[in-house]
């Protein structure tokens, strides 16, 4: 994902693959929006910076850098992914809340206890608990901060748009297609 600068809140996703020759381009680049602040550094596979914002809990930016990619997830029993898919659940939410021991992870409340997500603010079916809302349908984990440092910004997903002009919290979206 490409942004035209640390403020923007749109920008382009491109697909590249590997193979012998190296990295190569798929596909046509596909239009994202970005957090409603735009981007900062993240805590990814480089934590490297040259200049610009430092990601932080509560800022509004998606993070920049490098980042693994970890499960997807959604709100049907089974997708078609090459990724290890987890259905969410009413009781699932990630932990947003700095401090504590499952700070920027997904757990379910009904295993860990609803003192253990005390406080947190991103349940996992949006439909659910958020009016109908359709984006965390069918997304994936970006392993933003996966040391989980505190106030390093947490709950990073790609996920589905609420529309092409709506820019997220600090995630990336983008249409179903």
């Amino acid at each position: 994902v490409t942004s035209a600068d640390w403020n923007a809140n749109h920008g382009s996703l491109r697909r590249f693959e590997r193979d012998g020759a190296g990295w190569r381009a798929v596909g046509e680049a596909q239009p994202v929006t970005i957090g409603h602040a735009g981007s900062a550094w993240g805590l990814g596979l480089h934590d490297a910076r040259d200049g610009g914002p430092v990601k932080r809990e509560g800022d509004g930016r998606s993070p920049a850098g490098v980042f693994a990619i970890g499960q997807a997830f959604g709100y049907a029993s089974t997708a078609t992914t090459a990724l290890p898919y987890e259905p969410m659940q009413a009781s699932d939410y990630c932990v947003d809340v700095s401090g504590s021991p499952l700070y920027n992870r997904i757990v379910d409340a009904n295993v860990v206890g609803a003192d253990a997500i005390k406080g947190a603010t991103e349940p996992m079916r949006r439909d659910l608990h958020a009016d109908g809302d359709q984006r965390y349908r069918l997304g994936f984990v970006i392993e933003h901060n996966a040391r989980q440092v505190a106030m390093g910004g947490s709950c990073i997903f790609a996920h589905l748009w609420k529309s092409p002009s709506d820019p997220t919290t600090g995630c990336t979206a983008m249409d179903s297609t």
